[in-house]
């Protein structure tokens, strides 16, 4: 999808926290959303500003509005059409509430909005609402089916961690059922709230990735993952030696991480590399957005796969993979460092493992792991 975008020079996602406002208070908000709006958000003339900025990127440039719930700010599809009329592929992620009337979507649709997403961490009512603390799943649904009426189409995301491992092939079904173009696949990077639940351990996340290999082979809607790159060095591992070759050989098939690929504004115009990494390059009220992505110090270290640390650095797939930036910055300070979550140990490296490997290696039992590996 993104093989002929230059990341030096663009992201491939460029994703906007218009706010952080939301009704909901899930248990792994990134944001840890609040009720009421910040008084220091971006302004309709400073976002507007933005989007033109983001257009510079060239064309097509795909801008995700983000939160908080982005439905809480009142201009958001006078935003919405702004960046459509520039010809930015807007899209946007809600929250599942009771304000996301098929009205609404409706109007998103009306409004230039090209794709919409919705998290689903939980195959039915029960085990979603559990999961968010919030009864969030029949909204959820409803939202979801509003958007097929409106010929909307659809993201499911669904976040990955020890509460919700055993949810995912009821999910796929979900995804499946709901009409779903996409199905994006978050493994758990402990910032916000998100630092009170527990991840699972590296040797199951390799199970689940060789399972949503087979997933993305037997389903119409695509797959990906999110702070979870090595899902293409196992892709890789099980090609042919010659796809293997080509793919590992050549830059443009690099996946997408925290600032390479992909950046992010916050809802007072801060530019991370990521949500999950929210270390500031810059601010879009004094410096272009593209200016950041493409010269920024920090932006430009984490496009650089060969000066990754430890066991990253050494890999061979780390100009494909990388690892999770955001989950080398969350739990060792250091957003060059080695990702935790992978279990891949390169041939021949005697160097030291990730901080906190061990302690997620052995943080489940055999019999929990084998489960998912049974997928």
């Amino acid at each position: 999808m993104f093989d002929h975008i230059d990341t030096d020079r663009r992201p491939v996602v460029l994703i906007w926290e218009v706010t952080q406002a939301c009704e909901l208070a899930c248990r792994h908000c990134r944001a840890d959303a609040q009720p009421a709006r910040h008084p220091d958000e971006l302004t309709t003339a400073e976002g507007k500003r933005l989007l033109e900025d983001a257009a510079d990127f060239g064309e097509n440039q795909l801008v995700v509005l983000s939160g908080g719930d982005p439905l809480t700010r009142p201009d958001l599809l006078e935003l919405a059409a702004y960046g459509d009329d520039l010809g930015l592929r807007m899209t946007i992620t809600p929250s599942g509430t009771r304000s996301l009337t098929p009205d609404r979507v409706a109007d998103l649709a009306d409004a230039g909005i090209k794709r919409m997403a919705l998290s689903l961490d939980g195959a039915t009512a029960e085990t979603h609402d559990a999961f968010r603390g919030e009864a969030s799943f029949a909204d959820t649904v409803a939202a979801a089916e509003a958007a097929a009426d409106e010929g909307l189409p659809l993201q499911i995301n669904t976040t990955v961690c020890a509460d919700t491992v055993d949810e995912l092939p009821a999910i796929r079904d979900r995804v499946r059922d709901l009409g779903a173009v996409l199905w994006s696949v978050f493994f758990l990077v402990p910032v916000g709230r998100g630092r009170v639940l527990d991840p699972i351990a590296p040797d199951r996340a390799e199970a689940v990735m060789e399972w949503l290999q087979a997933v993305a082979d037997e389903e119409r809607f695509g797959v990906k993952t999110t702070e979870a790159p090595f899902y293409r060095r196992v892709g890789l591992q099980g090609a042919t030696d010659e796809a293997h070759t080509t793919a590992s050989s050549s830059p443009r098939r690099a996946g997408i991480t925290a600032g390479r690929g992909f950046a992010f504004v916050s809802h007072t115009g801060e530019v991370y590399p990521s949500g999950f990494l929210p270390e500031s390059a810059g601010n879009v009220r004094d410096r272009s957005v593209v200016d950041v992505y493409r010269n920024a110090d920090l932006f430009e270290e984490l496009r650089d796969p060969d000066a990754y640390r430890g066991k990253c650095g050494a890999c061979e797939y780390r100009h494909v993979c990388g690892g999770s930036r955001s989950r080398a910055y969350a739990t060792t300070g250091d957003p060059l460092a080695s990702d935790p979550l992978c279990p891949y140990v390169p041939e021949g490296y005697d160097g030291p493992l990730p901080e906190g490997f061990d302690e997620l290696s052995s943080a489940e039992s055999e019999d929990s792991r084998s489960d998912v590996a049974a997928f």
